[in-house]
């Protein structure tokens, strides 16, 4: 943290300052002062802290028995094979305080009052309320980062949040804070997203007949001037109510505060903008497959919040295709993942009434295994994938750290119009960052109203068994007497957490599921190779966590530097 001013002065140029030309000073370098005073510095300090969001394209994945990575060298791996400790931590989240600091400076600023946004008066306190508000809003997400991975019990037994910050502090400032308990910590994350909640818009948009009623009497040209579609891929008030129910749903696991009224809260959030859009009527048809073409990404109502579509990019196929397409088949999902997946009616495949045949394990299943896995013997972006006997190069571990070690490859989130050519041309397409979909929220509703009063539990006239149906209906699952047999809440809560696995997959959520739930971590995984004859499951990774690591550590160097950081139990 202490070395976050050190370097600001080289990151806050805008190419439109260059040209206006200001005053030298020592060493030709804008200082403080001038960004203080400056609204696109300024404002690009504030654009800082949108950095390190944390969207689908972590692949933690491979430190879960959803996924194995056929990388020697990957960190996920090496944390799940038992290398995770103090010093080497691939999931932590303590750098998100650079971002909790930059949204403090910039709050610093604003509230000096220094800085004209607009010579217009009403658009001058428009802008300076929306831009406060998305500072508080940014703050609040980084610091629920750093509480996701680094919340715990103390040696005391007594469950600890994290540090807060909520003044910026100098290099040579006094960081050395204790860890506030975790509810404090939910509490005060909650604050600063209440705060922000005053502030900003509902929505970006130039609907003039969609503003919020607290901007009536607004003209609507300027309303638009500082809130118009022009910042849509901005934190928003919609987006701070969704991150309230991912937050509240967190708190409330049993990791944690184990209900305790967050459930309700949770359940409150979310049913409130789902209400807006029309319940289960509003969720996305095609937003299972939201990654596949920019027409999705750029209109799908499924994205709540993401990042700019960006440019043509192949990085994550050339990672990810059977290498046959000329990928590196880095991320393999497991058969345990596989075996998620129910019939195509619905039945779990290890449910007694289920038609399931070992012998021919892809034939009458859910139709999201073939969208989102590349199976044996199937055709994937294009090509016919054999993992078994004659797949060559894509055939179970034909190449080390190249062909799949579980005989699956990912399918979900690659661009079937990526080419890789074999003489290196590449063909790329837009990939978008995604921070928040629908399909979160309605999930988040379906767990948190079944834990409050079951499958028919009624939040803003929506059930869990509602959204279960129309999540599964929209998959393919049109005939479903499983999901109408379900009468308990322990039984809906194993389905909604299966529902939770693949309809989130392999978008960094797994991970932390599993700890908030107390889920048992060390499973062993495995995959399936056809001989020729007959599918042979078969063990591929041994996991190998430590029974503390439900709760992740602190850094260690963070341990030595403050002394009023105390580390979680056993770390």
């Amino acid at each position: 943290m202490r070395n976050l001013t050190k370097y600001t002065l080289l990151v806050l140029v805008f190419s439109s300052i260059i040209g206006c030309e200001p005053e030298p000073i020592d060493e030709n370098r804008l200082n403080f002062d001038y960004v203080s005073t400056d609204p696109e510095s300024a404002e690009g300090i504030l654009l800082n802290a949108y950095t390190g969001l944390v969207s689908q394209f972590s692949f933690s994945e491979a430190a879960t028995d959803d996924a194995v990575s056929n990388q020697l060298t990957n960190n996920y791996k090496r944390m799940a094979l038992g290398e995770l400790n103090a010093q080497f931590n691939p999931a932590s989240r303590w750098g998100n305080y650079e971002r909790v600091f930059w949204a403090n400076k910039f709050l610093q600023i604003i509230d000096a009052d220094q800085i004209v946004w607009s010579r217009d008066e009403v658009a001058d306190t428009l802008f300076n309320a929306r831009l406060k508000g998305e500072a508080l809003a940014l703050r609040g997400l980084h610091h629920f980062y750093a509480l996701q991975g680094h919340a715990g019990k103390s040696t005391s037994g007594k469950l600890l949040g994290v540090p807060y910050f909520t003044e910026f502090i100098a290099s040579d400032g006094n960081f050395d804070i204790p860890r506030l308990t975790f509810e404090e910590t939910v509490e005060a994350i909650m604050k600063d997203f209440d705060d922000a909640l005053e502030l900003l818009p509902t929505d970006y948009n130039n609907d003039a007949g969609s503003i919020d009623a607290k901007y009536d009497g607004v003209d609507v040209g300027t309303y638009q001037r500082v809130n118009g579609s022009q910042y849509n891929l901005r934190i928003s008030g919609r987006i701070v109510k969704a991150l309230k129910a991912r937050l509240a749903l967190f708190a409330a696991s049993p990791s944690f505060l184990d209900g305790q009224g967050y459930y309700e809260l949770a359940a409150e959030y979310a049913g409130d903008i789902l209400e807006s859009i029309g319940g289960t009527s509003g969720l996305s048809p095609s937003g299972l497959e939201f990654y596949t073409s920019d027409n999705n990404i750029k209109n799908d109502d499924e994205m709540l919040w993401r990042g700019s579509l960006g440019g043509n990019s192949s990085a994550y196929e050339e990672r990810m295709f059977p290498p046959s397409l000329n990928g590196k088949g880095e991320i393999n999902p497991t058969q345990n993942f596989v075996d998620a997946f129910p019939m195509s009616d619905g039945t779990p495949i290890d449910v007694s009434t289920s038609d399931y045949d070992p012998q021919a394990p892809y034939e009458n299943r859910d139709p999201r295994l073939e969208k989102l896995v590349v199976v044996n013997g199937k055709t994937s972006f294009g090509a016919l994938i054999n993992t078994g006997v004659g797949g060559k190069i894509d055939r179970l571990d034909s190449i080390a750290e190249l062909s799949t070690t579980t005989g699956y490859y990912l399918k979900k989130l690659l661009r079937p119009d990526v080419v890789l050519a074999s003489d290196g041309t590449k063909t790329g397409k837009g990939h978008a960052s995604v921070y928040f979909r629908y399909t979160e929220l309605f999930l988040i509703l379906a767990e948190a109203a079944n834990e409050i009063g079951g499958p028919d539990h009624l939040v803003n006239g929506i059930s869990p068994r509602e959204v279960i149906s129309a999540i599964r209906n929209r998959a393919g699952i049109t005939t479903d007497d499983y999901l109408a047999s379900i009468s308990t809440k322990e039984a809906m809560r194993e389905l909604i957490r299966n529902e939770r696995r693949i309809e989130l997959s392999f978008e960094g959520h797994r991970f932390w599921d599993l700890r908030r739930w107390g889920v048992s971590l060390d499973q062993s995984v495995g995959g399936s190779f056809f001989d020729g004859n007959s599918y042979q499951d078969f063990s591929v990774e041994n996991r190998n966590f430590p029974a503390h690591a439900t709760y992740m550590p602190i850094p260690n160097s963070e341990i030595l530097k403050f002394p009023a950081l105390e580390q979680n139990s056993d770390w």
